[in-house]
């Protein structure tokens, strides 16, 4: 399909941790399909190393320390010389991408959007501000006017969420030429597996699971602890809630209350297990964007979940949820109470997970149209980028700022 030496330079925000978050295990699957084509892998990043970073030297992934405003990077790339460059996020596509362009010029430029950053920036300014989101308020938003710019100097940008894929080309009128929807990507799974689940008599309690670094997860923890775990509690005085999630805060360890079966538990050495121990998943996620990586494991653990409806967005389609979707406080917690004690409707919630990851994020096609897509514009670049006047003139343009901001950074600093 792809010859065995190509070279694809990825330019990390940080170091992949899949068992910290979904972006790392995105990561980790781009790397996985790249590699399974034949491609040779080189991983950059100017993040600090992290001890829970993947080993990705035993994956035969190279690695290297690369440093922001600095022409060693020029030097490096230029050395590489990549047949494509994937830009973790759009601020490293920012940082790095004007230099890509200026010395691997027939390089193709790859943007992982992980998830749409200005969505979620403006869903949280609509929950601090008490007001309801509609997508025109995107039109205020300055990461909006950086990220989709992002994507029109890419060359393809990869989109995990059905949702922002409609978002982009209807509401911004973004060509799907540029777009590529690869969601993440899973094993069926079959009855030998599902049977190995605990049943529901042999699970208990509630739980949730999330990076605490990231806005949304926090936000869902203080949204619990204030507003709906003590309704749940209230009807199921014995529950417990168990909240994983690495790098927790100080802030939220003050929270933590045995008393009031409300416990802060920090990171899970296995976050399949201790999902599959709890009879339900609760994410009340007031905002967010692209898919919930923990909604999905929760499927995969045959654990139903009570959620929103940005929690749920993009993941079941037209599909039954996995569970339930609410969201008042109210709602959430009745809906948690009923499902928590209702063995026939927790196990129709069971199959629903199963349903929706067998028919919505089982691979290979994904993979497949991906890998084709790739080799179709870089097989016809010129002609590609020619059609994209819009990225041609954003990134004539931001040559002419950040280029000079950056040189001048870079000068200041000498």
């Amino acid at each position: 399909m792809i010859k065995a030496t190509k070279q694809l330079l990825i330019i990390g925000y940080v170091w992949p941790e899949p068992d910290s978050s979904a972006a790392g295990r995105r990561m980790m699957e781009l790397i996985s399909i790249f590699q399974s084509a034949g491609w040779q892998i080189t991983f950059a990043t100017s993040a600090a190393e992290s001890e829970y970073r993947t080993d990705l030297e035993s994956l035969g992934v190279e690695t290297v320390s690369i440093e922001v405003n600095s022409s060693t990077f020029d030097d490096f790339v230029s050395n590489l010389q990549p047949a494509a460059v994937l830009f973790d996020r759009f601020v490293i596509e920012e940082q790095f991408g004007w230099r890509v362009a200026e010395q691997c010029p027939n390089a193709l430029r790859i943007l992982d959007t992980e998830d749409l950053h200005f969505l979620r920036r403006s869903r949280k300014e609509a929950v601090k501000e008490e007001h309801t989101f509609t997508e025109n308020d995107l039109l205020d938003e300055d990461t909006a006017k950086r990220e989709i710019a992002s994507i029109y100097r890419s060359d393809l940008s990869l989109i995990i969420s059905e949702y922002e894929m409609q978002l982009l080309t209807s509401f911004f009128d973004i060509d799907d030429e540029l777009l590529c929807y690869i969601p993440f990507l899973f094993d069926e799974i079959d009855k030998q597996k599902s049977r190995s689940w605990p049943s529901f008599d042999d699970r208990k309690h509630f739980m949730t699971i999330g990076n605490f670094h990231h806005p949304p997860n926090w936000d869902s923890v203080w949204y619990l602890h204030e507003k709906i775990w003590p309704l749940i509690r209230k009807e199921l005085p014995e529950a417990q809630l168990h909240i994983y999630g690495s790098y927790v805060t100080q802030q939220a360890r003050e929270l933590h209350n045995p008393e009031k079966g409300f416990f802060i538990e920090g990171r899970a050495k296995k976050s399949q297990e201790v999902i599959q121990q709890a009879r339900i998943m609760l994410a009340p996620l007031r905002f967010g964007a692209g898919l919930k990586g923990k909604l999905i494991e929760a499927m995969q653990c045959g654990t139903p979940s009570v959620t929103t409806a940005i929690g749920a967005e993009g993941l079941n389609g037209e599909l039954p949820w996995a569970g339930e979707i609410a969201d008042s406080p109210e709602d959430i917690a009745f809906k948690a109470v009923e499902l928590y004690s209702n063995q026939t409707a927790w196990s129709r919630a069971q199959k629903n997970g199963i349903n929706i990851i067998n028919n919505r994020f089982v691979g290979p096609d994904f993979t497949k149209q991906f890998m084709e897509r790739v080799k179709k514009i870089s097989d016809s670049l010129e002609s590609h980028r020619r059609q994209n006047f819009m990225g041609q003139m954003l990134q004539h343009h931001r040559v002419a700022s950040t280029e000079y901001m950056s040189r001048w950074i870079e000068e200041k600093n000498s």
